[in-house]
């Protein structure tokens, strides 16, 4: 019988069931429920005194999220815990990571130091939109990353003539490596932004004719930068295009801007839950290396064997 206990907040209760599947273990009771006014409210229903406890919630919109996992971790502090484990799946707020412009809050900073505060002894997250993000953190925070399970499908499809793309310059670090395990060949989107959600194509480096590409990201919010970076890679001469992102953030007009693009296949994982189906997404869960990484953590066991086939980011 395991002598760790594994609970779930609401905003991805399948990826959470799937987690607790791969350890053989049945999900912790616990109620959470909103009052007429939507203040949220949490109770164990068993027993975690001295008990390691690992907590499952992504921190995706609305914030509701957010303050429902700080909640769980303060009621599992209180209620004596042995030690508390945030696991983060997606972990919102990520791309406020620095002043970019005058009077801004640094809001990736705020949150680990709300996590922090409200009683988290350690965090496991994956795929951070900065890796730098981790420098953020006061306690231990072990990074995971999804290219193992997104890229397993589209190696086995063996195309020939294969290169990788970055939609921005800031994905670079991600696409070579995702290049290197692929054997293909690394192509790099120069794009500027006007302004926040809009994105502008600039320059394409890189030979992107008669090409097989996949471009990779963390993560796809509105849409736009992906979609505009295919269309660009296609007008260029590309043969397909596939796509892979961590994280289907698939706000405002996502879904439509991707199932009218020229995108063959997107390959995304569960961190996130989609709305609905897609009819050119096709999700891989990342259970198995949660569920791997809590069970390493638990047993006080290095995780960095889990990042023998990953990209170091």
């Amino acid at each position: 019988m395991a002598n760790f206990k594994l609970f779930a907040g609401r905003s991805n209760p399948a990826l959470a069931q799937a987690i607790a599947q791969q350890l053989g273990v049945e999900l912790g009771r616990v109620r959470i429920q909103n009052f007429s006014d939507d203040e949220i409210w949490v109770k164990y229903e068993e027993n975690i005194r001295g008990v390691d406890t690992f907590i499952i919630q992504s921190t995706f919109a609305p914030a509701d999220n957010l303050l429902e996992l700080l909640i769980l971790i303060d009621a599992a502090r209180r209620a004596s815990a042995k030690r508390i484990t945030a696991v983060i799946p997606y972990f919102g707020y990520a791309r406020q990571d620095r002043k970019d412009q005058p009077r801004v809050a640094i809001t990736a900073k705020l949150v680990a130091n709300l996590l922090t505060e409200a009683g988290a002894d350690r965090v496991i997250t994956m795929d951070l939109h900065a890796s730098q993000l981790q420098g953020y953190f006061d306690i231990p925070l072990d990074h995971l990353y999804a290219s193992s399970v997104l890229l397993k499908d589209f190696a086995d499809m063996e195309l020939e003539n294969l290169a990788v793309a970055a939609p921005d310059v800031g994905g670079a670090k991600m696409a070579r490596a995702y290049a290197r395990l692929l054997d293909g060949e690394l192509i790099l989107i120069d794009k500027r932004r006007p302004k926040q959600n809009v994105a502008e194509v600039m320059n394409i480096i890189g030979n992107a004719k008669d090409k097989n590409i996949l471009i990779v990201d963390d993560l796809i919010d509105t849409g736009g930068t992906f979609v505009n970076c295919a269309q660009a890679l296609k007008d260029a001469g590309a043969a397909r295009i596939f796509g892979a992102c961590t994280h289907p953030v698939f706000s405002g007009p996502a879904i439509e801007r991707i199932e009218n693009s020229v995108i063959d296949k997107l390959f995304v994982s569960d961190t996130i839950p989609l709305r609905s189906e897609i009819k050119n997404v096709e999700v891989h869960s990342v259970a198995r290396i949660f569920g791997e990484a809590i069970i390493r953590t638990h047993n006080n066991r290095s995780i960095s064997s889990l990042f023998d086939s990953l990209p170091s980011q």
